[in-house]
């Protein structure tokens, strides 16, 4: 399955995502999240999971917490989360059709990787795909101090390849994702119609 052609110009540069973009993940969080849901007793549906899709964790668990109640150090279960996440790495599948897009690109133009991950777990995952070398920058949820919806992580991407935002294409795979392509005045390529029902 490949990508429709996208109807704008030619890009200078492209910014992936990764969770649920260039690698599926996605089932694989949702199971380390089930653990800690359960560990601090939150209520965290799979829906709501998905629509908080590029959200980082940290700022999951604060709200949940808030939302709810319970009294937590959202950076600590973050970390925790993260944890559990680890050991699942090695089962992580690429997403064929947006990885064939880097290799496409590679060498042609600059690419770079805008996550809500962790620098941590996002190079982990890349090496584990081996594609880590097609990207000229990784900018993770450490590098911004706002993050999805707001456009912070992809204008900050951009910067780093030197590629005005308005001569970017970037994929994404969540409503909040395209939200924040969108924001920076970048072309937003909505990759779900193939990740759905993985």
């Amino acid at each position: 399955m490949t990508l429709p052609p996208s109807s704008g110009p030619e890009p200078r540069g492209i910014i992936f995502d990764c969770d649920g973009t260039l690698a599926d993940t996605m089932p694989l969080h949702w199971r380390a999240w089930q653990v800690i849901a359960g560990r601090y007793g939150l209520h965290f549906p799979e829906d709501r999971f998905y629509s908080l899709g590029g959200v980082p964790s940290r700022d999951i668990l604060r709200m949940l917490g808030r939302e709810q109640g319970i009294e937590l150090d959202p950076l600590a279960a973050a970390h925790e989360k993260e944890a559990e996440f680890h050991p699942l790495i090695p089962q992580v599948q690429p997403v064929a059709a947006v990885v064939a897009v880097a290799r496409e690109y590679h060498g042609r133009i600059p690419l770079a990787v805008a996550s809500g991950g962790t620098q941590k777990i996002i190079t982990q995952i890349l090496f584990h795909l081996g594609i880590v070398e097609l990207f000229d920058a990784i900018v993770t949820s450490e590098q911004v101090t706002r993050q999805k919806p707001a456009p912070d992580i992809f204008l900050e991407a951009a910067r780093r390849i030197g590629v005005r935002p308005e001569h970017c294409r970037a994929y994404e795979d969540t409503d909040l994702g395209m939200q924040a392509i969108r924001d920076a005045g970048m072309e937003a390529v909505d990759v779900r119609h193939l990740t759905r029902g993985r």
